[in-house]
């Protein structure tokens, strides 16, 4: 397991940051910061998209390594954070161990519906094409950057990685939640980019909706990854609602 572990254990649980189907750990590091100053523990796994069995890739999959991860590195409840795909894997989660789930943050999830951006059929060999598919995560295409199209690029030209991407994108289609959530128990905060164009706010308003006990925040100017887009509104929300429903690490309030 790769996973990330910052911030030290406290009387509280410690949130589990998921990113999204072509996302990393990198894309958490404003947020772990953000946590991590407060004091909460944050573990961030590397979801094995492209390295579970082609006949077993899914979504379920996924949430089942997450289970796997949770019970390896903490004894107790988890919150959960989620973009994209992570959202809905925490969604998977929270519904099969509602136990272990302290509460949820979703932001762009999957689990309704997604708009599809082009990832089973895209141009591999096109690198324009390539970076007008990535700037439609974000609402400031400059986020779109030669870095991130390189990556995509290596990503979408290796056949068994594309492959992968190919079945976890049908399974995000096929493995919806939206008829089960009213019986994910945890407390959900919602965080949405008001621009997000490929799980749009009508997304969001009815996971609100449906979900027993949610919250929603939208930002504004921000597209499908608030985390990266827009890290400092979208902590704000995360560290007010982690205080209200888990409280604040006893060693921070202490030293406070």
């Amino acid at each position: 397991m790769r996973y990330l572990d910052e911030g030290p254990a406290s009387d509280v649980p410690p949130v589990v940051l998921l990113h999204g189907m072509l996302g990393d750990l990198s894309n958490w590091r404003h947020t772990v910061a953000a946590l991590s100053a407060r004091r909460y523990r944050v573990l961030a796994p590397v979801l094995p998209i492209y390295d579970l069995p082609l006949s077993e890739t899914s979504v379920r999959a996924l949430a089942d390594y997450l289970h796997t991860f949770v019970e390896s590195v903490h004894d107790g409840p988890v919150a959960l954070a989620g973009n994209s795909l992570g959202g809905h894997v925490a969604l998977l989660f929270a519904l099969a161990y509602p136990a272990r789930t302290a509460a949820l943050v979703l932001s762009g999830a999957s689990g309704i519906y997604e708009v599809e951006i082009g990832s089973s059929t895209m141009r591999r060999r096109d690198r324009t094409y390539i970076r007008e598919r990535a700037a439609l995560t974000f609402f400031d295409p400059a986020h779109a950057t030669d870095d991130l199209v390189e990556e995509i690029y290596a990503v979408v030209n290796d056949r068994t990685r594309a492959l992968r991407l190919i079945r976890m994108a049908r399974a995000v289609q096929a493995e919806t939640v939206t008829d089960r959530l009213r019986d994910v128990a945890a407390p959900t905060l919602l965080v949405w980019g008001r621009a997000d164009v490929i799980t749009p706010p009508d997304v969001a308003e009815t996971f609100a909706r449906r979900l027993p006990d949610a919250e929603l925040h939208f930002i504004e100017a921000c597209g499908h990854a608030p985390m990266i887009e827009r890290p400092e509104a979208f902590n704000a929300c995360l560290l007010d609602f982690l205080a209200r429903i888990l409280g604040i690490p006893r060693r921070f309030a202490l030293s406070s």
